[in-house]
């Protein structure tokens, strides 16, 4: 029996490791941004203003783009300031830009044609792509708890731990769909800078139109936004941990990657 991993395991742990010190920059980046607006938190919290009255004053869609449900706890300050922007938004779209860049760019240098002259069939590379990026994923929802709760304990708070693992372990099935987004799109367009701007479009109008429909007869359909399925103010003031949406988004991941193995497929690299 031979030693070699399978090829699609081959390209997924390559695609990781040179990914490794751009991996660790992000989080570490992300880490300050975090440990930065908690050291805004105890003069907020002291200074006589009443934040909740505030964000009540802000439109309803607003309020519902956001997920504002409280601000003047810390878990209301970290799901406004911290999770339903940087976390949900600006993570989510980078997952999918980096992911739009994958495959595309393979075939625009020339790199595609020499991957596929080995013993290694388009399904592996497609695999080996998306799961190239769950380090990055893994490694942002194992750090970002730590810090947030360490950052959180050093102005003088509290926070339930099982709400704070909770958003990033919930985090991690959106996260996937948000890569599984970009893989979809890098199978589809030949350029990679035309795929992640593509990547990151679709996943930004999809939180715009699931944000605009949310308070309409159209609601429904703003199922559609894997934004919709992964709330961080539920998980952190209300508690609430909403385990079909992490399903639909876990299954949402599958059907993309496995749309993207079949496109893939049918691809005519030939240029």
């Amino acid at each position: 029996m031979s030693d070699r991993p399978a090829p699609w395991l081959a390209i997924a742990r390559y695609d990781a490791a040179g990914r490794a010190r751009g991996s660790l920059v992000v989080t570490g980046l992300l880490s300050a941004f975090l440990l930065l607006f908690l050291a805004f938190f105890p003069s907020l919290s002291t200074a006589g203003i009443d934040l909740d009255a505030y964000v009540e004053a802000f439109p309803p869609a607003f309020q519902e783009a956001f997920g504002i449900i409280a601000i003047s706890s810390i878990e209301g300050f970290l799901a406004v300031e911290f999770y339903q922007f940087a976390w949900l938004l600006l993570v989510g779209l980078y997952l999918a830009y980096l992911a739009g860049g994958t495959i595309a760019g393979d075939v625009a240098s020339g790199r595609m044609d020499l991957t596929l002259s080995a013993p290694v069939a388009r399904r592996d590379v497609v695999i080996g792509r998306f799961l190239g990026l769950v380090p990055l994923v893994a490694l942002l929802n194992l750090v970002l708890p730590v810090v947030a709760y360490v950052g959180v304990l050093a102005v003088g708070e509290t926070i339930a731990v099982e709400r704070l693992g909770a958003v990033h372990a919930l985090a991690v099935p959106y996260h996937l769909t948000c890569v599984a987004v970009g893989i979809a799109v890098s199978t589809l367009v030949s350029r990679p800078g035309i795929a992640q701007r593509v990547a990151l479009g679709a996943l930004f109008a999809l939180f715009m139109f699931e944000s605009v429909v949310a308070s309409t007869d159209y609601a429904e359909f703003g199922d559609l936004s894997p934004t919709a399925h992964y709330d961080p103010s539920a998980v952190l003031v209300l508690g609430e941990y909403d385990l079909t949406g992490a399903a639909i988004l876990l299954a949402a991941a599958v059907v993309l990657v496995a749309l993207a193995v079949v496109r893939f497929r049918r691809a005519d690299l030939s240029g």
